[in-house]
C-alpha cells in the first residue's frame, strides 16, 4: 500500500488541521496557486513516497540498520543507472545470471 492509498484510507476520520512556518519568499511563491491546500497536500504525499525506506528519509541509519546494509552489500552494489544515471541498488547475483546468461 502506497502514501496515497494509506492516507485515502484513513479519510473516514475527521480531517486534523496542520500548520507550518513559512517564509516571505515561500508565500511570495505561493501567491498564485489557487488551492494552497491541496498543493501542499500533494507535495507532502510525493515527498513522503520518495523517502528512503531504511532511514526515514533522516539520512541516517542506526546502527542496527547500518549492519543489514552492511550485509545486504555483500551481494549488492550501489551504481550509477547507464540511461538515466541515477544511483540504484544492483544485485551482484543478477549480474552474472545476465553475464552468464
Amino acid at each position: 500500500m502506497d502514501q496515497e492509498q494509506r492516507v485515502s484510507s484513513s479519510k473516514k476520520s475527521k480531517p486534523e488541521v496542520v500548520t507550518f512556518k513559512a517564509d516571505e519568499a515561500l508565500l511570495d511563491a505561493m501567491k498564485g496557486i489557487p488551492n494552497r491546500s491541496e498543493f501542499i497536500r500533494s507535495a507532502v504525499l510525493a515527498a513522503l513516497d520518495s523517502t528512503c525506506p531504511l532511514c526515514g528519509g533522516t539520512g541516517i541509519l542506526t546502527p542496527h540498520q547500518k549492519q543489514h546494509l552492511t550485509e545486504l552489500e555483500q551481494d549488492h552494489s550501489i551504481e550509477e543507472c547507464g540511461d538515466c544515471h541515477e544511483m540504484h541498488i544492483v544485485c551482484a547475483r543478477q549480474n552474472r545470471k545476465r553475464q552468464n546468461g
